[in-house]
């Protein structure tokens, strides 16, 4: 019974593995310790990944073959890639950035493809149909790296967005020039073959674009709460398109980032979906996909004599060149520096999916020999080590040079003293307002954003401040979905405006977020009492929002400002949050003030590079607001910003502003801000 069960036991260790648990297992352990070695002697990750998959593929130690199982997890892990760099473009600073993407995408085409041709066809000496598709695969590359931009927190610079838009760009046209080659294979490539072809890309993209985001809105609105059916959704939703576009004609890698641009503004970069799409990726898929790299490379290939191994170093050499030259000349043009330049090198330099693609289809149709198909594994490796080295070294410089600049930033308080406050009365009714507080919040504070309750001081006050913190301990895990930092604070106060008053005080935050009450019959006695008495007893910026419907459901933001605005102490502060507001759902952010605070805004945004969409026009009807209806749409988050008695701005007409809001926009999202005013008796104020 003992041999049994040893020799049991040790055939479920034949190689290759064959037992599904025992090889997930070993994919798990690879995932998880390959990483943590390699960063003691400071190799990226990814290259500790592809290197496992080197040794434990059918052409290493053979421990794992290449079966329907690794295929399929390796072709998750390659959607998800794409999608996720779809997703996190910032597609405001891409629309800026779109002749410059043009730009890097026309040279990172058409050199590689200059200098592949002639290598090819004169030094190598293969056909000209041969030269021509070895060419065009030294123009594609893979987003491997992306991943190492994404954990630096440099997926939004500018750079990062004109390497993302400049690949899609050439793998488009790389895997167009494929699908005619196939097309030719399989037929000529006469007029049918390109209605064909261009019919079906037309209606796959009015599916991605016109289709897709209104079903996808829709379901949001439906099911707001019900957070693992979004991610399902967004799930199927990739697949579907990598579906599509393979039908269309075109690689599944197009459908996939297709797919995340579909979805970029549903899915803010702070939001926790956003957090479980890449935890996941991050965790099993995208680890699997690059495994699944190294298992195709065969190391035996190079002892197989000179001429494999000429064809490889030729190959590596070249692909690597072209790239370079490619990112040099966009930096020259651009005027990137140099950490611009490698950082651009770096993303662009690596070739793997769409490389093997070509190639593949080549060798398949005979067009290409079996030196040019292993040189091309090699070449995988060799440009997916040096992506990898080379982005991580121009992150580390770019993260460093942003960093230098966190002392001046401190010293004005800009940063330091950003604490979001957020006063909870109704934890059924906390979702859209901590959302709301979680996107607006910098990434870089320190601070957590502060759930607060305030129980009255009366005979069950002890009770009651049990339950709110057990209520609010709960909100917690709402919060934790998206790795934002959130404390919790209880406290007992004989009035709830004072309560909130003071713990702001204590915690030093410098923004109090409150929602809107629901009847207004009660807005005039909410207005009038509870916020003027929280408005004279504390100076921070006050936010008070209503959300009709989900955040990442609306069309744009009108912003109303009043004269003078721009010359409160909080006019930097709110006016940076509903920026970032803009940017995190992609939307309009269009302002309705005087020329002198539009001149103020304008300034803000170049002093903070930033880059939403704002549009301004000219409002100085302050007495009449239904005027305004006419820009509003019902789909538009209304911000509108008002002032504290005595204040520099301080109008008449402001004290009615939420009154004229609940009455003439009362199927809007709406938020009225009170910013932080100059204490005019500050000096006598700290004697008391």
């Amino acid at each position: 019974m003992d041999n049994g069960f040893f020799e049991h036991l040790l055939h479920e260790f034949d190689t290759p593995l064959d037992n599904s648990v025992l090889i997930f297992s070993l994919i798990l352990f690879i995932i998880l310790l390959a990483p943590i070695l390699l960063k003691v002697i400071r190799v990226p990750g990814i290259i500790g990944l592809i290197l496992a998959g080197v040794i434990i593929g059918p052409y290493g130690l053979n421990i794992l073959a290449r079966n329907s199982a690794v295929n399929l997890f390796s072709t998750i892990g390659l959607l998800y890639i794409m999608f996720i760099a779809g997703l996190e473009l910032d597609m405001n600073e891409f629309k800026k950035t779109k002749y410059k993407s043009l730009l890097f995408g026309f040279f990172t085409f058409i050199i590689p493809l200059a200098i592949g041709f002639p290598v090819c066809y004169y030094l190598l000496a293969y056909e000209a149909d041969a030269s021509f598709l070895t060419a065009s695969m030294f123009a594609t590359h893979t987003l491997v790296a992306y991943p190492i931009a994404s954990k630096f927190g440099i997926s939004k610079r500018e750079e990062v967005a004109v390497t993302v838009g400049g690949t899609i760009l050439t793998d488009t046209a790389v895997l167009v020039i494929l699908a005619v080659i196939v097309g030719s294979s399989q037929g000529g490539l006469g007029q049918a073959f390109w209605i064909r072809l261009i019919t079906s890309l037309a209606i796959f993209s009015a599916i991605m674009f016109l289709v897709i985001p209104r079903i996808a809105k829709w379901f949001f609105r439906k099911l707001e709460s019900e957070s693992t059916s979004h991610y399902i959704f967004v799930l199927s939703v990739v697949f579907f398109a990598a579906f599509l576009a393979e039908v269309a004609g075109v690689e599944p890698i197009i459908g996939a980032f297709v797919a995340g641009l579909a979805l970029n503004r549903l899915i803010p970069h702070s939001s926790a979906l956003m957090n479980r799409i890449e935890f996941i990726g991050n965790a099993i898929f995208i680890p699997f996909f690059l495994i699944s790299v190294g298992m195709l490379v065969d190391v035996s290939v190079i002892l197989s004599g000179p001429a494999a191994l000429i064809v490889a170093a030729t190959l590596t050499v070249v692909a690597l060149a072209g790239k370079w030259i490619a990112a040099f000349l966009t930096q020259l043009v651009l005027k990137y520096t140099g950490v611009q330049r490698n950082l651009i090198f770096g993303l662009s330099s690596a070739h793997a999916a769409a490389t093997l693609a070509v190639i593949l289809v080549g060798y398949n149709a005979g067009i290409l020999d079996e030196n040019i198909l292993n040189g091309t594994i090699i070449l995988i490796l060799a440009t997916c080590v040096v992506a990898s080295f080379v982005t991580e070294h121009a992150a580390r410089k770019t993260v460093m040079a942003e960093d230098g600049s966190l002392p001046r930033a401190t010293e004005r308080g800009d940063l330091q003293e950003e604490h979001i406050l957020l006063p909870v009365a109704n934890t059924a009714n906390i979702g859209k307002l901590l959302e709301f507080a979680v996107l607006i919040k910098d990434r870089k504070s320190p601070n957590p954003i502060s759930l607060l309750s305030v129980v009255l001081n009366d005979s069950d006050a002890e009770a009651n401040l049990q339950k709110a913190r057990k209520e609010l301990d709960q909100t917690v895990v709402m919060a934790s979905a998206t790795e934002t930092d959130v404390s919790v604070i209880a406290t007992i106060d004989y009035n709830v405006a004072s309560g909130i008053a003071r713990i702001s005080k204590e915690i030093m935050a410098d923004t109090i977020v409150l929602g809107w009450p629901k009847k207004p019959t009660i807005l005039e006695k909410y207005i009038g009492e509870k916020t003027e008495s929280l408005l004279e007893s504390t100076d921070k910026n006050i936010f008070i929002c209503h959300f009709e419907k989900p955040l990442v459901t609306h069309r744009a933001i009108v912003l109303i400002c009043p004269p003078l605005a721009q010359k409160e102490k909080g006019f930097p502060v709110w006016l940076g949050k509903i920026f970032k507001l803009s940017q995190e759902l992609s939307l309009t952010l269009t302002c309705h003030c005087n020329k002198r605070s539009e001149e103020a805004i304008r300034m803000l945004m170049a002093q903070s590079a930033v880059s939403a969409d704002v549009r301004f026009m000219n409002f100085d009807a302050w007495e009449d607001y239904w005027v305004l209806s006419k820009h509003i749409s019902v789909e538009d988050i209304i911000v509108s910003v008002a002032a504290r008695r005595g204040s520099i701005s301080y109008m008449s007409t402001l004290d009615r502003i939420p009154l004229k809001l609940e009455k003439h926009f009362y199927e809007n999202s709406r938020i009225v801000i009170y910013p932080q005013s100059f204490e005019v008796d500050s000096l006598y104020e700290e004697y008391l």
